[in-house]
């Protein structure tokens, strides 16, 4: 009886050292199916040769200048196969692991491409999540990444996502009814607004003229709508300045490195 006690206490011990073996060397598989983070720090990873030098260097210049502008760090990684991780799970392991984004404001985007599984992912850390939710960052997949990648315009799929990315975080995008980006009228309404300002202080005018020419006859207040004019053209001007998208594309020191963002599954992709 002892002996048979003594046995199946043994062979528990030896299925929870089993189970203990095979969770360690699957966790051990699992980070060598991501890579380690960059060294020397790079935002453009192509593990497939994908992009030619100038590319990778195009797109390089325009997410560090992005960083530097705003701290946001936009990861490009391209790999052959997502060795049967689910592309979400992939881009988000990803991201953790090399900790995109900042620390404190998890502002961090990886922009994965995975060329043998035909997918593209788009995973939003926690800071940008109000910014680029998941129904945009899917559209940017669908209707700006998918058409160039099955076309084979690879480069132009990524750089023009990657631009839809900078400007949806700016508030410049946003999503139309008919699922996809389109610019917000910014200067074009501000122009209306212009053109009804001028009617009312026409029409301003003409009433104040008439009152003025029963009481005083024509007099000296004639030229009071031409500044109020004037000052509502200045004020409205300096209003649309402030909506002025600035450029991302100019060039920039050496990428400092990730600082430790996180990520919690905000995200959306497509396959091609």
């Amino acid at each position: 009886m002892n002996f048979l006690m003594i046995s199946i206490s043994a062979m528990n011990k030896l299925k929870s050292l089993l189970l203990f073996s095979f969770l360690l060397l699957a966790g051990i598989v699992s980070g060598q199916d991501i890579p380690d983070a960059p060294n020397p720090p790079r935002l453009v990873n192509d593990y497939t040769n994908t992009l030619s030098g100038s590319q990778k260097e195009q797109l390089e210049q325009k997410l560090k200048a992005y960083n530097d502008s705003t701290s946001n760090q936009i990861a490009v990684v391209i790999i052959p196969s997502l060795n049967g991780y689910e592309a979400s799970d992939y881009a988000i392991k990803l991201g953790q692991k090399w900790g995109v984004g900042q620390k404190e404001k998890r502002n961090g985007v990886v922009f994965l491409v995975s060329m043998n599984d035909r997918k593209v992912f788009i995973a939003v850390g926690y800071g940008l999540e109000g910014a680029i939710p998941d129904a945009y960052a899917k559209r940017i997949t669908s209707t700006i990444v998918k058409p160039e990648f099955k076309a084979g315009n690879y480069f132009k799929g990524i750089d023009d996502g990657t631009d839809a990315l900078i400007k949806l975080a700016s508030g410049e995008y946003t999503v139309g009814p008919n699922d996809v980006i389109s610019k917000k009228q910014g200067k074009g309404s501000g122009i209306w607004i212009i053109f009804l300002v001028i009617g009312v202080v026409i029409i301003f005018s003409l009433l104040r003229r008439r009152s003025y020419q029963h009481i005083a006859g024509r007099g000296s207040h004639s030229d009071l709508p031409f500044w109020m004019l004037m000052s509502m053209l200045g004020n409205s001007g300096n209003r649309g300045s402030d909506n002025d998208w600035g450029d991302f594309n100019g060039g920039g020191g050496d990428f400092g490195g990730f600082g430790g963002g996180d990520f919690g599954g905000g995200g959306a992709g497509d396959s091609w």
